[in-house]
């Protein structure tokens, strides 16, 4: 059973959506949010990445305090407002011939504390810290998590039946994605959703584990004291757009590395041909299948392929290919035993493609770079029902929720 609850969603006026509607802060530098903010002053980040705004080095209470009242100022200038009842919200997306429409809606913290919802990514504490603070400070939560669930014929109808109407929002962002919202008041179709909600088993966080972390935590921390009923107060909710599982899409995350160790090319090579069948191949950039790897270096693609037996087959985690080439490239060959902490290595979505590899590597800032053959979803489900913990960087989901569009108050 699935709890899913409408919500009175803060979010903005029709003719301010686009202007509002951001990229997530974690999938921008603070370089590229300032140009975005310089050019847009109306853009979400200024509460999701409110740095902007303080300066290089400010104050971590200052950036917190100023989220919070840049906030309140697009409340205040008209540019967000708050549903008068609770709501739920049709959200497409559309990039090329892709397209998934999703459901924002609240979602249980007592099912995600219970490991109903089930996720595949261990949070890094700092992280997960700041989000937590940063909630806290503006009293709400400032971006949804990705879900998936498997599909239900009676809600893909009422899906397409409610997305025939006239949407909300209806425009397409700087980077080509087109975003479409429908709200969804209507007693009876609030009602058919919650009870077809209801028979899914389970639900899986897909991307955004800390902001899920964080709106656990914050809702623990709401609870002590509370009068309310667990379960009826706002920070019991943490917001969400849930996908069925038939129309999300994962890439790669490659990888890049700025040195090869202090080895030589042919020696390098040598050691990677020890656990991997090697050969020079244009072709090999976009590996066709799984255990399948793409390296570019000194301006020449080869194609990986592990060996067999290099990897035991009934290990959900050792089996995913960002595993292999950790356990049996990276780490033993170029001495990168923490990609977490290690800064000679950087990841790379998918969707930037292999050309952009190859212009990093040109570019001499890195020596090697590494395609990969996307985490299947299979994978990801299997791994997150087994109660187990993907590596970092394991899979890259495009196209990305715009930050904005909804905002989950925690004062109603």
């Amino acid at each position: 059973m699935s709890v899913v609850t409408p919500f009175r969603a803060l979010r903005p006026g029709r003719q301010f959506a686009q202007a509002v509607a951001s990229p997530p802060y974690d999938v921008v530098t603070l370089e590229e949010a300032t140009a975005i903010v310089r050019a847009n002053p109306l853009s979400f980040l200024r509460v999701e990445k409110s740095e902007i705004d303080v300066g290089d080095g400010g104050e971590e209470t200052a950036i917190y305090q100023t989220a919070k009242a840049n906030l309140d100022r697009l409340v205040q200038e008209g540019v967000l407002h708050q549903d008068g009842k609770a709501c739920f919200y049709l959200y497409r997306q559309k990039t090329g011939s892709h397209e998934q429409t999703g459901l924002a809606a609240g979602i249980s913290i007592a099912e995600y504390e219970s490991g109903l919802i089930r996720k595949h990514e261990q949070t890094r504490a700092d992280k997960e810290a700041d989000r937590i603070r940063h909630v806290l400070a503006v009293n709400a939560q400032t971006g949804p998590v990705f879900v998936t669930y498997f599909g239900r014929p009676a809600i893909d109808s009422l899906v397409a039946r409610i997305a025939a109407g006239l949407p909300e929002y209806d425009f397409a962002a700087e980077d080509g994605v087109a975003h479409t919202v429908w709200v969804i008041d209507d007693p009876k179709d609030i009602f058919e959703i919650v009870d077809e909600f209801s028979k899914v088993d389970r639900l899986y966080i897909a991307d955004g584990h800390h902001r899920a972390a964080a709106a656990a935590a914050v809702g623990t921390m709401k609870r002590k004291g509370n009068p309310r009923p667990r379960g009826e107060a706002p920070s019991e909710r943490m917001m969400a757009v849930l996908f069925p599982s038939d129309q999300i899409r994962i890439m790669a995350y490659n990888r890049v590395v700025r040195d090869l160790a202090g080895l030589d090319e042919n020696e390098f090579l040598r050691r990677v041909g020890s656990t991997f069948d090697i050969a020079a191949d244009p072709a090999g950039k976009s590996p066709a299948g799984l255990h399948e790897f793409g390296m570019y270096l000194r301006g020449l693609w080869y194609a990986l392929k592990a060996k067999e037996g290099l990897y035991d087959r009934q290990d959900l985690v050792h089996t995913l290919d960002v595993s292999i080439l950790q356990d049996h490239l990276l780490g033993p060959v170029l001495g990168i035993e923490d990609p977490r902490t290690n800064g000679r290595i950087d990841f790379v979505g998918g969707v930037k493609g292999t050309m952009y590899l190859e212009g990093l590597v040109d570019s001499k800032a890195y020596d090697v770079a590494f395609s990969l053959f996307p985490t299947t979803l299979q994978q990801l489900i299997d791994i997150a029902d087994a109660g187990k913990v993907m590596p970092p960087k394991s899979t890259w989901f495009e196209p990305k929720l715009r930050s904005g569009l909804f905002i989950h108050s925690l004062d109603s």
